[in-house]
């Protein structure tokens, strides 16, 4: 089942407390306190940002696409959808959406996958995983390579043919698109804005994305 719900948001850029450049390849750390919401920006389109939640109390807890899946009778997120943790927790819930869809069941790229997926050759290129672990390194709060688990990949275009595989597909955003979403929990979160160049999630071109943070009193 897909859903596309646009929803366009009243939040001014201007107001935001916080805005971040994120370069293509690299990782992002940030606790967002509950209430506060956050806007994925992509600023040239057609670029994937692979993007993790956890429980900004206890990392254990973290998003599960499964649940999140079942929970909105989904494989697609976009307005209204809740993000669920492993504990069954509403972590956030997208709140605006301009691109209409976003993927949660293609998982992250990793240097082992380019080289099964592509050729053998492929094994030094960088991958999505390498960046989870660089950012939950730099963040230093005790977590691993275990707590790399599933993910979201904000505007990337992954359909699922009649037989129940995936592919990669061109993207369906464009620049300036948006997803935005607010904390029901303090969470945090931690991004790989996608070096993927060997299929067209990112149009063979990765490219930065905007990362804007408003306080919970905003309106």
């Amino acid at each position: 089942m897909s859903t596309n719900r646009l929803q366009h948001s009243p939040l001014q850029p201007e107001a935001a407390m916080h805005s971040f450049i994120v370069q293509a390849g690299d990782p992002f750390v940030l606790e967002i306190r509950r209430g506060q919401n956050v806007r994925i920006v992509d600023l040239e389109g057609n670029q994937a940002v692979d993007t993790i939640f956890y429980n900004a109390r206890d990392y254990s807890d973290r998003y599960s696409a499964q649940d999140t899946i079942r929970e909105q009778g989904s494989i697609y997120l976009t307005t209204g959808t809740n993000l669920l943790s492993t504990e069954g927790n509403t972590l956030l819930t997208i709140t605006a959406d301009t691109c209409g869809r976003h993927d949660t069941l293609g998982g992250a790229c990793a240097t082992e996958s380019n080289m099964v997926r592509y050729a053998l050759e492929k094994g030094y290129m960088h991958a999505c995983r390498n960046s989870f672990m660089k950012g939950i390194q730099s963040w230093n709060r005790g977590m691993d390579k275990k707590d790399i688990t599933s993910n979201i990949n904000f505007f990337m275009n992954v359909p699922v043919t009649p037989e129940g595989k995936l592919t990669f597909e061109d993207g369906v955003s464009d620049a300036g698109k948006y997803v935005e979403l607010q904390a029901k929990m303090d969470v945090l979160l931690v991004i790989s804005n996608c070096p993927q160049l060997n299929n067209p999630c990112n149009g063979y071109n990765p490219t930065p994305v905007q990362i804007l943070v408003w306080d919970s009193n905003v309106q």
